[in-house]
């Protein structure tokens, strides 16, 4: 097998959280190929969702934004987008989001609006949003897919985009929103998941990886779990899929 890249780590761990039957909403990028590959191996029965209203999604090639036509083609439904927030999201329909963004804390805020201290005057001003805050917040469970470095594993994020566990478990159900939040986090590390405080644990690494690498890649003091799993290995199969498959031009799967 050739050396894999950071992206390919995460897509096939991202892709094996999926459980078949699973409706998920999905975006473009990462998460697509991660449902995707999910779909050819262990979730036939996966049904994708796409923000611009698209259900049961069928893609035979590589999207390259939510509003792609081959998007539409052989999907069960289309509707607007509307609809797919109120009538899907919001009504506990969709099992799972991805959510991804340039912070992520120690509760599981995630920051993709600006870095620094002002909103006004920042340092970065970043993307926004989008449909993410919706989907964190009603998305039965989340997973936040995120290459493992400090700068993106702040103690506390510059502002909240997409609100994780708040300041703590019990914060979500204060704000009122539904959805569990987001349930596991997946890097080019291992894997961080809530404790009972629903600050992130570590609680898996990819194979070769330690848990001096993820301590030391995090901002905040990161608590090890004290069984720490390892992940099983990346296999011929999935690799071939998302390469020859996929992502042939390699357009998601060079970077981090």
């Amino acid at each position: 097998m050739t050396e894999l890249t950071s992206a390919e780590l995460m897509i096939v761990n991202a892709a094996r959280m999926l459980k078949d039957g699973d409706v998920v909403f999905v975006g473009v990028g990462q998460p697509n190929l991660a449902c995707n590959l999910a779909k050819r191996t262990h979730a036939p029965n996966l049904a994708m969702i796409y923000e611009a209203g698209v259900i049961g999604a069928e893609p035979t090639r590589l999207p390259l934004s939510i509003g792609d036509p081959t998007l539409v083609s052989g999907a069960l439904s289309v509707v607007s987008m509307y609809d797919i927030f109120t009538n899907y999201l919001q009504r506990g329909n969709v099992d799972v989001g991805f959510l991804g963004g340039a912070q992520i804390d120690k509760y599981g805020n995630i920051n993709a609006t600006f870095i620094g201290s002002d909103y006004a005057h920042p340092k970065v001003r970043l993307p926004g949003s989008g449909g993410a805050q919706e989907i964190a917040a009603w998305a039965n469970r989340c997973y936040i897919l995120t290459p493992h470095q400090k700068r993106r594993f702040p103690e506390k994020v510059d502002f909240i985009t997409s609100a994780g566990y708040l300041d703590g478990k019990g914060g979500r159900e204060k704000a009122g929103l539904r959805g569990k939040g987001p349930i596991g986090v997946v890097t080019d590390i291992g894997f961080m998941e809530p404790d009972e405080t629903g600050e992130l644990v570590l609680t898996a690494l990819h194979p070769g990886k330690t848990a001096e690498e993820a301590v030391n890649n995090t901002g905040w003091a990161l608590k090890v779990a004290a069984q720490l799993r390892t992940t099983e290995p990346v296999t011929e199969k999935e690799l071939r899929i998302l390469r020859e498959e996929l992502d042939p031009a390699g357009i998601y799967l060079k970077g981090g």
